[in-house]
């Protein structure tokens, strides 16, 4: 029995860990998101697609991956450009509840000569 406890307890903290990752790879993503955005004639689309490249990359894309929880979108309003990602990361194990979470970044964008 204490095996076994044990053994929920090391899955419990394992997945916690994941979490932390999947969130700082969103966080991560929305920054880069609307660094891409700042620099372009089109910072939304730019955005856009950087931002869900870098999900892409790090925790894929597919049904049944963590970035499928993930849905990012950017905005542009006046002289800066908006990034938001709300997300869903679904626990191993039943007893543990899902993380839900939020991010955000916003950028000035840059003026083309």
């Amino acid at each position: 029995m204490a095996v076994l406890i044990s053994m929920v307890v090391l899955v419990a903290i394992t997945n916690l860990i994941v979490f932390e990752y999947g969130q700082g790879v969103v966080r991560a993503a929305v920054d880069q998101g609307v660094r891409e955005g700042a620099r372009t004639t089109t910072p939304v689309a730019s955005c856009q697609a950087a931002a869900q490249q870098v999900i892409t990359d790090l925790l894929g894309g597919r049904e049944g991956s963590m970035g499928a929880g993930v849905s990012i979108t950017c905005t542009q309003a006046g002289g800066r450009i908006d990034a938001n990602a709300t997300g869903r990361f679904k626990a191993w194990l039943k007893p543990l509840p899902d993380w839900s979470f939020t991010s955000t970044a916003t950028a000035g964008v840059e003026s083309l000569p």
